[in-house]
């Protein structure tokens, strides 16, 4: 055992101390949770005493991981403003009022864009933007009437590297960051901040039939939900912006500003601009499916 060992421990301890008692008894709503990041957050929140709330497009789905979790779950389109209203109702009139929302629900087509149905490109920015959008529209008019509240929005840090392949997503997703800090502008006096995780490719139905490599890493969803943890814990004045998951992927927010040719060579030279133009077919067929690509 390393001589650090009992100090890394003690931090750890330490750590999820400060977590429960700022987790403790908060009420915390997430979309798309019946599955994936949506859920490993639900689990860990629920481990960490907040009170969980989940919600999801795919009624049987959510019932049935709610009832795994022993906690509420409730059916919601986030692409309806009048759905995402009523299930807000809900977990309030349930659990009760609601101090934290998770926008986690979303798809990502791969492939190359020519080939994108006019129907999947909506469907996209509606999931993955719109929704968003909305939901926090829903959550943040009832969190600034109590004067305090804290919206997460799962972004990616596709919404960063604009990738061939990823078109739609890069948009949805760059959507996403934008308008999470323009919103937490405009909200922070009221009470209410808002921020955004970044997960890089995460091991869920998502990247089925993908290839990583150096660039393009992937992580299990659990790497995912301590950030989105940490930002809903964070009593900060000033609070979180915006993070990656994992922090490593942090350099992704300078991509933005390197010049074209330099992008255009780490495309090439990691093989990132080939990954999501050629997927394999069979190995993603389900999840092509259920997000309505095949």
């Amino acid at each position: 055992m390393s001589l650090l060992t009992p100090v890394l421990n003690a931090r750890a301890r330490r750590r999820n101390e400060r977590l429960r008692a700022s987790l403790t008894g908060r009420v915390v709503a997430i979309t798309g949770g019946a599955r994936g990041i949506g859920f490993e957050v639900a689990s860990e929140l629920l481990a960490a005493g907040a009170r969980v709330a989940i919600g999801d497009i795919d009624v049987d789905a959510v019932e049935k991981s709610a009832a795994d979790l022993g906690v509420e779950g409730l059916p919601l389109d986030v692409t309806d403003g009048a759905s995402f209203e009523s299930f807000l109702d809900a977990v309030e009139e349930r659990v009760g009022p609601v101090d934290v929302l998770v926008n986690n629900a979303g798809i990502m087509p791969v492939g190359p864009f020519l080939d994108y149905r006019e129907s999947l490109i909506r469907s996209t920015i509606e999931i993955d933007l719109l929704g968003v959008i909305l939901g926090s529209r829903a959550a943040a008019r009832r969190m600034t009437d109590r004067g305090h509240g804290r919206i997460v929005n799962i972004a990616s840090v596709a919404g960063r590297l604009p990738t061939p392949g990823l078109t739609v997503y890069n948009a949805a997703k760059a959507g996403v960051i934008e308008f999470s800090e323009a919103l937490d502008s405009e909200l922070e006096d009221r009470g209410v901040r808002v921020c955004t995780v970044l997960p890089t490719f995460t091991n869920t139905g998502l990247i089925d039939g993908l290839a990583t490599n150096a660039m393009v890493t992937s992580v299990d969803t659990d790497v995912v939900a301590r950030e989105v943890i940490a930002s809903i814990a964070d009593s900060r004045s000033t609070g979180r912006l915006r993070v990656a998951a994992p922090r490593t992927m942090g350099w992704v927010n300078v991509y933005p500003i390197l010049p074209r040719p330099v992008k255009r060579a780490i495309l090439r030279g990691t093989g990132s601009g080939r990954i999501f133009l050629n997927p394999d077919a069979k190995s993603r067929a389900a999840y092509s499916s259920r997000i309505g690509q095949s």
